[in-house]
Formats: C-alpha cells, sequence, structure tokens
C-alpha cells in the first residue's frame, strides 16, 4: 500500500532529504556532548584543571547552538515536506474522485470520501512528516550512542540488551491490538460525517419542522458513539507511553546501582558512568522514537488503506479504448433491448428491455409516475451509468464508441436537483460555455425567461449567488440551470423535471423557445402533461419498462396510464 502513495513524495523529496541530513547532523553533533562531558568531569573537575573545564565547556556551548540549528533546519524542512506530501494526496483523491462513475462513488458515500480526503489525508501527513524525522533520528541515534558506551564500558552499557526485548514484545503487541480498533474509530468518522452533512444540507426542512432538538440529540448520539471508539481505541495506545518510561528509568536505577560498585572498585570514573548514563537514556530514547513511530504506523494503517482504497479504486465506465477522434454528428438516440440495475447483485432491474429510436432534432417526452425510472433512463444517454445488456447508439454509433468526454459535449442536462455555484451568475452560466459572449449569454437566458429577473438584480450578471443558490427561488434557479445548458448549444438537451417549480404560463414560454431549436433532441421529463404536450411524441413508464408510446392525442386515445395521469391533472385531483 505504501508504493501507491509514495510517487505522492516526489514532489518535495528534496526537503525529506535535507531534514534526513539535518537530523544525522545534530544527532551526530548530540552525541558527542556526553563523551566532552565525561572529560570535564574526569580531567578538568576531579583533576582540578579549569582549563579543560573552561575550553571543553565553550566547545559544549558551541555544538548544542550548532545542534539546536540543524535541529530547527529538520524540523523546518520536515514540515515541509509532510505538508507538501498532504496536500499531494487530497489532490490524487480529488482527481480520482472526478474519474470516478456513479456507482463508484455510491459505493463509498459522500461522507466517508470527505473523511479520507480530510482526517485520513492528515493522519498521513503526520505520519510523513515525522517518519522523515523518526526513522534517521532513531536508528542513527541508537548506533552512535552503543558505539561510544560500549566503547566506555561494554558490561554496564549491555543493561538495556535486557530491557529491548521486552519494550519491543510490547509495541508489537499494542500494535497488533490496536489496529482493529481504529478502523472501527474511522468508521464512526464517516457517520459523523454523514450525520453533519445531512443537517447541513437539510437545515432549511429541519427549521420549517422545528426537529432542531431532535436532531441536536442525533448529533449528540454520533457524536457520543464516535468519543467511545476514540477513547477505546487510545487507551490501549497511551500504554505505550508508562512502558517505555518504566523501563527507562529501570535501566538508569541498574546503570546506577552497578556503576557505583565500579567505581568503589576503581575501573570505571563518575565522568564516565555520568556519560554511559547518557548514552544509555539516548539508546532507550532512541527505541521510545521507534515505539511512538510504531504506534503512529497502527493509527495511519487504517488511515492508508482507506485513502489506498479510493485510489485502487477502478472506474466503473472506462474510456481508454474509445476513438478520441470520434464526435457526436447528431443528436439521434437509439435503445435496443437495453436493461439496467445499479447493483449486479440485484434480483430485479430498474430499467427492462427498454427499445426505443430517436431522430435528432425530434422533441420527445417522458411521463410516468414516481419510481418509474424516468431520471435513470435518460442518465444512460451521456453513460452516467453503463447499461447492464442491451446497446444504446447516439448520432448512430454506439456510447462506448466516445471518449466520455466528446460523448458528454454534445449533451446538456439539466438534472431533476437544480445546482448552481457559490460566485456570480455569469460564473455559473459559463459552465455552459466559457467563452460564451454577452449576447449568448443574454439569448440564453431569454430562451429560459431569466433574462428579465436577472437584469432586475441591481449587479444584473454580475449578482453573487451563494453556495447552492439559495438566494434565488427555486423557479429562477431552474430558469438558471436550463440557460445554462442552453448555452452549451448540445446535439441532445435532456430536461429532467426541470420546470416543475415555474408557472405554467413560464414553462410555456420555455416550451416554445426549445421548439425552435430544430437542430437540438428535446428529452423532457415532466411530471406536468402540459409540459409535454407539443412534444413529437411522449414515453409512458411504469415500473422501468416502456407502457407506452405515442403523441399527445394517441396516448389519450390509447394508453390508460396516460389518460389516468391527464385527467387527475386537469380536474385537479392529486
Amino acid at each position: 500500500m505504501i508504493r501507491k502513495i509514495l510517487p505522492l513524495s516526489k514532489k518535495y523529496a528534496v526537503f525529506g532529504i535535507l531534514s534526513a541530513f539535518s537530523i544525522a547532523a545534530e544527532v551526530f553533533i548530540e552525541v558527542q556532548i556526553p563523551f566532552l562531558l565525561s572529560k570535564i568531569i574526569n580531567l578538568g573537575i576531579l583533576g582540578g584543571d579549569f582549563e579543560i573545564v573552561k575550553s571543553l565547556g565553550l566547545k559544549m556551548v558551541l555544538m548544542a547552538l550548532l545542534a539546536l540549528l540543524f535541529g530547527a533546519s529538520a524540523s523546518r524542512f520536515s514540515a515541509l515536506f509532510g505538508t507538501g506530501f498532504g496536500s499531494e494526496c487530497r489532490f490524487a483523491l480529488f482527481s480520482k474522485i472526478q474519474d470516478l462513475a456513479f456507482s463508484n462513488t455510491d459505493k463509498f458515500g459522500t461522507a466517508s470520501l470527505i473523511t479520507r480526503m480530510t482526517t485520513d489525508t492528515n493522519m498521513l501527513q503526520g505520519i510523513a512528516m515525522m517518519s522523515v524525522r523518526i526513522l534517521v533520528r532513531a536508528p542513527f541515534m541508537f548506533i552512535m550512542a552503543i558505539s561510544y558506551a560500549v566503547k566506555i564500558n561494554a558490561l554496564l552499557s549491555g543493561v538495556f540488551l535486557f530491557v529491548a526485548p521486552f519494550m519491543a514484545a510490547a509495541i508489537m503487541l499494542i500494535g497488533k491490538a490496536a489496529h482493529p480498533r481504529f478502523r472501527r474509530m474511522f468508521e464512526r468518522y464517516d457517520k459523523f460525517n454523514a450525520s453533519i452533512q445531512e443537517n447541513l444540507i437539510a437545515i432549511r426542512v429541519v427549521k420549517t419542522f422545528v426537529r432542531g432538538d431532535f436532531e441536536k440529540e442525533k448529533f449528540k448520539e454520533s457524536n457520543e458513539h464516535l468519543y467511545n471508539a476514540a477513547v477505546f481505541a487510545e487507551k490501549l495506545i497511551i500504554l505505550n507511553g508508562p512502558i517505555m518510561t518504566i523501563s527507562m528509568y529501570f535501566c538508569i536505577v541498574a546503570i546506577l546501582f552497578f556503576g557505583s560498585r565500579f567505581i568503589v572498585g576503581g575501573t570505571l570514573e563518575i565522568g564516565d558512568l555520568s556519560a554511559i548514563i547518557s548514552y544509555v537514556s539516548q539508546i532507550l530514547m532512541s527505541l521510545m522514537m521507534v515505539s511512538m513511530m510504531l504506534v503512529m504506523s497502527v493509527m495511519a494503517k487504517t488511515s492508508l488503506s482507506r485513502v489506498v482504497a479510493v485510489l485502487d479504486e477502478a472506474p466503473a465506465i472506462d474510456d481508454s479504448g474509445a476513438d478520441e477522434t470520434l464526435t457526436v454528428k447528431d443528436g439521434s438516440v437509439e435503445m435496443t433491448d437495453v436493461c439496467f440495475k445499479y447493483n449486479e447483485s440485484a434480483e430485479k432491474n430498474v430499467l427492462d428491455n427498454i427499445n426505443i429510436k430517436i431522430s435528432a432534432g425530434e422533441s420527445i417526452g417522458i411521463i410516468g409516475g414516481t419510481g418509474s425510472a424516468k431520471s435513470t433512463l435518460v442518465q444512460l444517454i451521456p453513460r452516467l451509468y453503463d447499461i447492464t445488456s442491451g446497446e444504446i447508439l447516439v448520432g448512430g454509433k454506439s456510447v462506448k464508441e466516445y471518449t466520455l468526454k466528446n460523448l458528454r459535449d454534445s449533451v446538456a442536462m439539466v438534472l431533476q436537483n437544480n445546482l448552481l455555484f457559490s460566485g456570480t451568475i455569469k460564473e455559473n452560466l459559463l459552465w455552459g460555455n466559457s467563452n460564451a459572449s454577452n449576447e449568448e449569454l443574454e439569448k440564453a437566458c431569454e430562451a429560459a425567461d431569466a433574462l428579465r429577473f436577472i437584469k432586475s438584480f441591481p449587479d444584473g450578471f454580475e449578482t453573487d449567488l451563494s453556495q447552492g443558490g439559495v438566494n434565488v427561488s427555486g423557479g429562477q434557479k431552474q430558469r438558471l440551470t436550463i440557460a445554462r445548458a442552453l448555452l452549451k448549444n448540445p446535439k441532445i438537451l435532456i430536461l429532467d423535471d426541470s420546470t416543475s417549480a415555474v408557472d405554467t404560463v413560464t414553462d410555456r414560454k420555455i416550451t416554445q423557445a426549445l421548439k425552435k431549436m430544430t437542430d437540438t433532441t428535446k428529452i423532457i421529463i415532466a411530471q406536468r402533461i402540459a409540459s409535454v404536450t407539443d412534444a413529437d411524441r411522449i414515453i409512458v413508464l411504469e415500473d422501468g419498462k416502456i407502457n407506452g408510446i405515442g403523441t399527445h392525442s394517441e396516448l389519450l386515445e390509447n394508453n390508460e396510464i396516460y389518460k389516468e395521469i391527464y385527467i387527475s391533472q386537469k380536474q385537479g385531483v392529486h
């Protein structure tokens, strides 16, 4: 898994190398200081030579300042390396998500993807920042400190050899037991984020129904579950600190006990004992660093697997074998024996045995009850989902022969959920055509009956929209999204119940404007029959199957479902 994300650090590798060099220099200087201290004690203080104390003491101060400089440099370089890696990791995840099909993102869930791009990536960023320092400092300090300690007194410095196996076993046992606990903790993070996301999206509904107290209780429950999962995981990890500290103090006490005997016996000097204590402390400190790194790696292992799962996810829709030069020549659509289901393991198809032939420039209406798969049907045309079986032709070619870009560039969709982005009205409209002139903007808005209300705003096209377009009405939002689609000048225009929030007069104006687009195939999903009466043909869907196809008058004569909808709407029965 590490090899999957290792290339993400390439851009900032120079900072990692500089950090490693700075740490090596810092450790090299730090290890010299206890040796100098032993000389000061043995030759200067006990030997009564003040000149040695003064010269070696000054040298120690200079070395300490130099070590501080290298340490500060190492911290800066490792921070640049870690934050750079985190930035690349987030960008790689975001880029991958853009390439995934709806079925892929449905598999992970929005809340989980957000957690992976924030909490999980921050965890990996932290481990990257720490690893570049610890993985150099710990082994380098261990090797140098043990060599100096053995040089002074091999027998006494061997005390830590009795403690090291105990420390290693404790680290391994803690790490093995902690990993599943952290996995459960991050699953709780997903549910926690889902709870927040749902509340913020539906905040107006919550306030309208005065359900604030209910939402608070729901959040409290989700928050407590996350807290309990975090405590359950952390209370095992925190054992690492006391175990390492006890081991360290045990070593120091043992060295003092045996070292004092060596001093009394005349085989060890006081300065040497002081140096050995310092070196053994450095040795144990390096082991504590390794233990901390292993503990962090246990925490990061879960995050790593979650991030890599997204990066390794194969897009459900692949256009790698498509002809990049092939473009859609016209807006004709043909579906032959098309079946579709969202999950391969599902027993029943969402769409079953669909056979439709739509000529270029034709206007098609789609009517059906809730759950009849109207939206699903039109989403198959630009390959937002791939069909389970059958064939779909657009412009006389299979949709799989086009690249996704070329296919989707020829199709404009106004979705049921009309989404606008934060920014100006003009910036939102330019999603349809980034090179559109002001004249083209006005023409598209006029066709969507949006120009009048846009000009009523003091700033006109430069009016700022809040995220989601919450500072305009539902009908205004629908008309802006229709204008955005028209700016694309598509071969196929799909309106998925896109005039439900406008009045019948406005609906009629938009319908009349669309009729003038003779070169564009119009597919209009509607709940109101009045929105599709002028269509060349109307498709009646029932439970994912075609129940009837014909003109308004033909369906009134021979299609019971269409007739029932028409009568109920005409009489105002709901």
